[in-house]
């Protein structure tokens, strides 16, 4: 049998969960390098055989050349720069974060899709990247309404580090999506996923009951978020503005002004599909051809949940699912694998995929980093009776 990767701190399961996440999406991003984009399933086929199960490099003229394998695209790029900030800040500083895309990406960047970091520039990055550079415009002024899932890849940091103060959670993760996308469907669909991969790090379940509790953490009524609260703000970000709360010592409780609820229904609803004997997707893979091959937050979002729910004790199972599943296999392996790196922690993730990760050992110690500030804010919230704000950089 495989060896596993332990985590340092074996007997914590927070912990083993947190790291999970981050590495899981770093494994899935990686993954999706080489195949990434095959709308032609007979083609991926043909070019990779009929199951991919490692990391491969991609062919002459496609997306990603010149990327070796265990090389991140530029979704990996993004989610280690999200991760660094949390780090050297001890949490999300929208001003340091802006300022490092302004400084490390988007002077490698020319406007066009098929260059910069990682081999490919999203569509969301490449719109941030004119309003700053040739329209000049401040941050927080402009947003793509491009419906990708370019955001959801880099907020999965932001998750894990805010996993124990959901309040902050929702606040973080949808100020940072609003940064480049703003459509009303992406900000609610992203936060939801956040929200869920939070709950996973917590110890939550992927099952049944997951909108309840969700919905439940809505519907909380008080104005401070205190330790392991049910408090869950989803905000006026959804109608396009991300109130200027970061300043305040105390996260406030924000109404949810949701275009829909839909997005907290869908996590449950998918399970229950993914647990049906009457509902078979076979093979698994076969998932993205019935939610859609395309980048739309609405086919990755379900597809995500449906695998990480289908192998809820098998990481390489469900991520190879959703890479097998071509069309935009490298986000739904990256979202796949941070959800189901929760459930089964990094002690779960087979030693093979951490093998063959350029930087492992670099991006699991930031990881570590990151965890040790997660669990050493919690204890300090724990003694005071609840969260306040975390520092932020100079």
């Amino acid at each position: 049998m495989e060896t596993q990767v332990k985590s340092s701190a074996t007997a914590d399961g927070l912990r083993d969960r947190a790291l999970g996440a981050l590495m899981g999406a770093f494994i899935g991003d990686a993954l999706g390098v080489g195949p990434h984009w095959y709308y032609d399933l007979d083609q991926m086929v043909a070019d990779y055989g009929p199951w991919i199960d490692s990391y491969t490099r991609p062919k002459p003229g496609r997306y990603h050349e010149g990327v070796e394998p265990g090389q991140p695209s530029q979704s990996g790029i993004l989610l280690e720069m999200t991760l660094r900030s949390l780090v050297d800040c001890g949490g999300y500083d929208e001003t340091d974060f802006c300022r490092r895309l302004d400084a490390e990406l988007f002077p490698q960047l020319d406007g066009t899709s098929m260059n910069g970091p990682g081999g490919y520039t999203s569509q969301s990055i490449r719109d941030a990247w004119r309003n700053r550079f040739q329209e000049g415009l401040d941050w927080g002024k402009f947003g793509s309404d491009v419906d990708n899932t370019e955001a959801a890849e880099r907020i999965i940091a932001i998750a894990v580090r805010y996993a124990l103060n959901p309040a902050k959670l929702a606040w973080a993760v949808t100020a940072n999506t609003a940064l480049t996308q703003t459509n009303g469907n992406v900000l609610t669909t992203t936060t939801t996923y956040g929200a869920v991969l939070g709950m996973l790090v917590e110890g939550h379940q992927l099952d049944t009951d997951i909108s309840d509790k969700l919905m439940e953490r809505i519907k909380a009524d008080t104005r401070i978020s205190r330790f392991n609260s049910s408090v869950q703000p989803l905000h006026a970000a959804a109608q396009g503005r991300v109130e200027a709360e970061k300043n305040t010592d105390c996260v406030p409780c924000m109404e949810a002004f949701f275009s829909s609820h839909d997005a907290l229904v869908t996590p449950s609803g998918v399970v229950r599909a993914a647990h049906d004997s009457a509902i078979r997707i076979e093979p698994a893979s076969k998932v993205s051809v019935l939610y859609g091959l395309p980048c739309a937050v609405h086919h990755q979002f379900p597809a995500a949940y449906y695998l990480t729910a289908r192998f809820p004790d098998d990481f390489e199972s469900a991520v190879l699912h959703a890479l097998n599943g071509g069309g935009q296999n490298q986000a739904r392996a990256m979202l796949t694998g941070a959800l189901s790196g929760a459930m089964v922690g990094l002690s779960g993730i087979p030693r093979r995929f951490i093998d063959g990760l350029e930087r492992a050992e670099v991006l699991l110690a930031l990881a570590e980093r990151l965890v040790d500030d997660m669990q050493s804010q919690a204890q300090r919230n724990y003694s005071h009776g609840y969260f306040i704000d975390e520092r932020r950089c100079p």
